[in-house]
């Protein structure tokens, strides 16, 4: 990949051969007139500089208003008086920060003990706020050497409170998250700050952790790849730093558990307070794609490769015809009889022989789903791109076969389809939290969406310093190649001045297609995507993105998490120094693309001056790396060396520089490499620190950070997030957005555009020039908000769908975890529930309180109950006919008194002597006075009659069970466990099946909405209908199993065990 060393002369301005230097017209689109600005003189540079001149004197009067009009509308909004009343808090915690800064570490760490024990004499968290923050901020002053500003103390308590702090790029929101998380871990309940990848999980967990760790509280981190134990582990600890993702699916796997020891989180309160970073991306942007765990189902992996076949046969507007909004595609008459010629068969739709579906997914496969945009091909495999971040997703698969689909369209080998297991929303998760809270820079457009889904606020967090960042006009194209040819030209100006530039892409292939431009012209620069080579480097590349000549190609940025500092990251550049320096000692090892990332630039040293001292520093250090390697036989892989020396570069970071200078000196005998390397990283980190801060005067010197958007996202946030890139604590910066009328958005939506092609054909026969103006701003915002309404509507159809299936499964799995986690009593009290239940149910299906017992059906509910308890009932029993127990039923309503506790039908079989003992009797009691007072059964003259007869043949049923169960001489830890299996796995087996039955009815009631029927009410209605029948046949199917299991245990030995 090609560099952008601080030093380069901009001599690529001569290639060879020459690159054309079109003339260029800027078109200035005003309300209500179009006024046209005469050519400049020569090249687009000069083009540029007329873009940038100084405004002329209007237009510094219509700034001045517009900030006018700002600040007044700020003074009269709620957010203002909600910011000026959290200044009493920072009132306080400056107050008290003179009384802290006298206290010495070990006072200052008491302070953690001192907070505790004041929380269980009764004070509250917001007795004790403004000492706890002002406690972090000396902490975080002495472990970090970063004090907290007033505006992110403000910050702190917007996240303590339950609400959303709108804090911009580079406000220190990682800082910020501190003040609650250590707050709120002191009630020992557990906190998690959740974050939208691993890496930024580690690096919180380490950077933040030493603030939390030094005040005496236990910091955890959730990584991919953990065992079991070590998630358990860092569960229990007091804040514990996830990400998303991994926090879903720790969840998902617990509710699949077979047993207590694994569970990982915990348990029964596993949720209490969370800090989501980006949280805007986590519950919007990713919030319509559900946690999907699932095992494989079908076996019609041999069909996938044939309908691909098929659908390189049909053309879409003769054969098909296909929806971009909704990336759904509908087969016409004529696509059906080809489709169906092909295949040879009668209907794709038949049920023995269906079709349909591989099909339709073929053509979505086909239509909608681009190598290198939706995902890329490696090591024969699909991996999904993450359209929010631009980062791969190895282990998330499509659902619904589109998976299996991309596959077959690439040639690749097909993996098994997949049944739903679990699942769940991340809006179904965060809601399990009493208190969420969360942060990020844009947020404020979707304030109302947080309000109606999660009821939580956004606030906004001033600035701490004020925003001086300019964004420049909108620049439209009625052509894409008109559009790339400018941001080329605007990227080769910005680097004549030496400006560091960032250019957005949506996508791997606007990136390397922007990257082959700009190679032509020879511009050095760096690319980041989702392709290995570049994703391996990603923190390095976003190091470097601040300095001077700096040109940066990425996907979307949102989520990248690392703040682009001008000048360049000396913490950042003094690894890479390190790196390039010790890793060719430490191992012989070549680094793997596919997993290191490529080159990104030329040594590291060609660009900073590095002092003698650090020179001699890393040549000690690299002396002693070859020879710890050769004198002791030690070979390191690549992935072990530079974990090697990441180790000693967070040593550095955690242990000052006297105790490293001692151990140097205490190990000299024997070789100590770790500590030498951190001695010569802290050395070259002083050098780069000053090469920074010089480069970063210089950028500021010449505006800052440049960013080039190349497209309008499907959301006004999105955007949002690339401009506050530039601009960051203060900085200088400018973004720019070009457009093209090509654009995905634009054909997607089906948006009216040829009015501005029409009009840029009448102004000139150049469609490659730009518009810009008010006009086509507020045009081109109106079509974004029309977007967000659409994807919003989206979003609240399916959280509304989701909220009825929440509710399911926060039953099932409430009553999950009680089962695995509760006592062997409370086991078998499920247990005898279900068998009572089992039995109301036979007796309601064949009775009516309103009816004489003769008009019953009691010939068919003996059979039904018979057929329950099979061989545990005694032939005595088995030979009640339908005339003895209505007999029996008459003299018990002609009964004036009844003894319950030896109750039984007259001239029927008394239960087996089973409810001995006080705790049994109890329990028999206790079912009966639920019996009586519970309304399942309906008012009428047979009302009691009923009511007992559940009693009798409850008893009958519960008896015979307890009594083999005696019989058998099993312990009573057998008993349980054999028990509790049965319950899960039961319990399991229909949920997995209740799921893929809500999915194909949440498809299929969008069709009764041609009938005038509410999908959302039909599916609350078939869905409460659904959920019913599975908990009545996981209690009959327990009961079954259970009583076909001890009536002969050894042939049965094999199921649970």
């Amino acid at each position: 990949m090609a560099t952008v060393p601080a030093f380069l002369n901009p001599s690529f301005l001569s290639p060879k051969p020459k690159p054309p230097q079109p003339s260029t017209t800027t078109f200035s689109l005003t309300k209500p007139f179009l006024t046209l600005l005469p050519p400049p003189s020569s090249s687009s540079f000069r083009l540029q500089r007329c873009r940038l001149a100084p405004k002329p004197t209007s237009a510094v009067l219509k700034d001045h208003l517009g900030r006018v009009t700002k600040t007044w509308s700020d003074f009269t909004s709620l957010n203002h008086w909600v910011v000026r009343d959290y200044y009493r808090l920072v009132n306080s915690v400056n107050a008290l920060e003179p009384k802290i800064q006298s206290l010495s570490d070990e006072q200052l760490t008491a302070k953690t003990v001192e907070f505790r024990h004041r929380l269980r004499q009764g004070e509250t968290l917001a007795d004790i706020q403004a000492e706890a923050f002002a406690v972090v901020r000396e902490a975080a002053r002495r472990k970090l050497g970063m004090r907290h500003f007033d505006v992110q103390i403000i910050g702190g308590a917007v996240l303590h409170d339950g609400s959303i702090a709108e804090m911009k790029t580079g406000e220190g929101k990682t800082l910020v998250s501190t003040l609650a998380a250590y707050l709120n871990a002191l009630t020992g309940e557990g906190v998690h700050v959740v974050t939208v990848n691993d890496y930024l999980a580690q690096r919180d967990a380490e950077w933040m952790g030493r603030v939390h760790r030094f005040l005496g509280l236990s910091v955890g981190l959730i990584q991919r790849g953990m065992t079991a134990e070590e998630r358990r582990f860092n569960y229990r600890c007091d804040i514990t730093y996830t990400n998303n993702s991994e926090l879903g699916f720790d969840y998902l796997r617990d509710n699949l558990a077979g047993n207590s020891g694994q569970l990982v989180m915990r348990w029964p309160k596993p949720f209490h307070f969370a800090i989501v970073d980006e949280v805007d991306s986590v519950l919007i942007d990713e919030g319509r794609n559900p946690l999907l765990i699932s095992g494989e189902a079908s076996k019609d992996a041999a069909r996938y490769p044939v309908a691909a076949k098929i659908a390189e046969l049909l053309v879409q507007g003769l054969h098909y015809n296909v929806e971009l909004k909704d990336n759904s595609v509908e087969l016409t008459e004529e696509g059906i009889a080809l489709a169906e010629t092909a295949l040879e068969t009668n209907d794709l739709w038949d049920e023995n022989d269906p079709w349909a579906r591989f099909v339709m997914n073929a053509l979505k496969a086909k239509e909608f789903y681009r190598r290198d945009v939706q995902y890329i091909v490696r090591d024969g495999k699909a991996l999904i791109i993450n359209e929010l971040t631009g980062r791969v997703e190895e282990k998330r698969r499509w659902s619904e076969g589109i998976h299996q689909a991309v596959e077959a369209k690439e040639g690749l080998k097909i993996q098994a389809d997949s049944v739903i297991v679990a699942q769940i929303t991340y809006q179904s998760l965060f809601k399990l939290y009493p208190k969420l809270s969360g942060m990020t820079g844009t947020a404020k457009t979707e304030e109302k969406e947080f309000l109606k889904m999660f009821q939580i606020p956004v606030i906004e967090v001033p600035t701490n310093l004020p925003n001086i960042r300019k964004d420049l006009p909108i620049q439209a194209f009625a052509t894409a190649r008109g559009k790339w040819d400018h941001v080329r030209q605007e990227v080769a100006y910005m680097f004549r001045l030496g400006r560091p530039v960032l250019v957005g892409t949506t996508s791997v292939e606007n990136s390397e297609h922007l990257s082959d431009l700009l190679r032509e012209w020879n511009i050095p620069h760096n690319v980041l995507n989702a392709r290995p080579k570049y994703a391996g480097k990603e923190a390095e590349i976003v190091a470097q993105a601040g300095q001077k000549n700096a040109i940066t190609i990425s996907t979307n940025m949102a989520g990248r998490g690392t703040d682009i500092i001008l000048g360049g990251n000396p913490k950042m550049l003094a690894k890479e120094i390190i790196e390039d320096q010790l890793l060719s000692g430490l191992t012989q090892e070549a680094p793997n693309v596919e997993v290191d990332g490529g080159e990104i630039s030329q040594k590291v040293l060609s660009k900073i001056k590095v002092k003698s001292s650090s020179l001699a520093l890393l040549a000690k250090a690299a002396l002693m790396a070859k020879y710890v390697c050769k004198s002791e036989g030690k070979s390191w892989t690549y992935q072990k060396a530079k974990t090697l020396i990441l180790e000693a570069v967070e040593m550095s970071q955690s242990i000052n520089l006297k105790d490293i200078e001692k151990l140097v000196d205490e190990e000299s005998e024997m070789y100590p490499l770790g500590p030498t390397i951190a001695l010569a990283y802290l050395s070259v980190l002083k050098d780069c620190e000053v090469h920074c801060s010089r480069e970063g005067y210089e950028v500021k010197k010449i505006g800052g950070l440049h960013v080039i958007g190349t497209s309008l996202h499907e959301s006004r946030r999105i955007d949002n997030q690339l401009r506050g890139r530039a601009g960051r604590q203060g900085d200088p910066g400018s973004t720019r957005f070009m457009v093209s009328l090509q654009d995905e958005m634009f054909q997607k939506f089906n948006f009216d555009t040829e009015w501005a092609v029409r009009l840029i054909s009448k102004i000139t026969n150049d469609e490659d020039v730009p518009i810009e103006g008010e006009t086509i701003v507020k045009q081109l915002l109106a079509l974004q908000i029309n977007v967000e309404k659409y994807f919003f509507g989206i979003r609240k159809s399916l959280v509304e769908f989701d909220e009825v299936l929440e509710v399911q499964r926060k039953h099932v799995y409430d009553l999950r975890q009680l089962i695995l986690t509760g006592d062997s009593e409370s086991c078998s009290q499920y247990i005898l529930q279900y068998m009572q239940a089992v039995v109301d149910e036979i007796v309601f299906g064949n009775v009516d309180p309103l009816k004489h017992p003769r008009s019953w059906s009691l010939g068919k509910l003996m059979k039904e109950f018979i057929s329950i308890a099979g061989k545990l009932l005694d032939d005595s029993f088995a030979g009640i006919t339908k005339d003895a127990l209505l007999k029996s039923l008459g003299q018990l309503h002609d009964s004036s008194s009844i003894d319950i506790d030896s109750f039984y039908l007259p001239n029927l079989p008394k239960p087996s002597n089973s409810f001995r003992g006080i705790r049994r009797k109890s329990s028999s009691l206790k079912r009966w006075l639920t019996i009586c007072s519970d309304d399942l059964t309906a008012n009428g003259r047979y009302r009691a009659t009923i009511n007992l007869l559940r009693k009798y043949l409850g008893d009958i049923l519960i008896a015979s069970y307890l009594n083999v169960i005696e019989e058998s001489g099993y312990d009573d830890a057998y008993v349980k466990e054999i028990e509790r299996a049965v319950l899960v796995k039961t319990l399991d087996c229909f949920w997995r099946d209740h799921l893929i039955n809500m999915n194909r009815l949440s498809s299929a009631v969008n069709i009764r909405s041609f009938g005038h029927r509410n999908p959302l009410e039909e599916y609350k209605i078939d869905g409460c209908r659904f959920f019913i029948s599975m908990l009545s046949a996981t209690r009959r199917l327990t009961v079954e199993t259970l009583l076909r299991y001890w009536s002969s245990p050894m042939e049965s030995q094999e199921l649970f065990l």
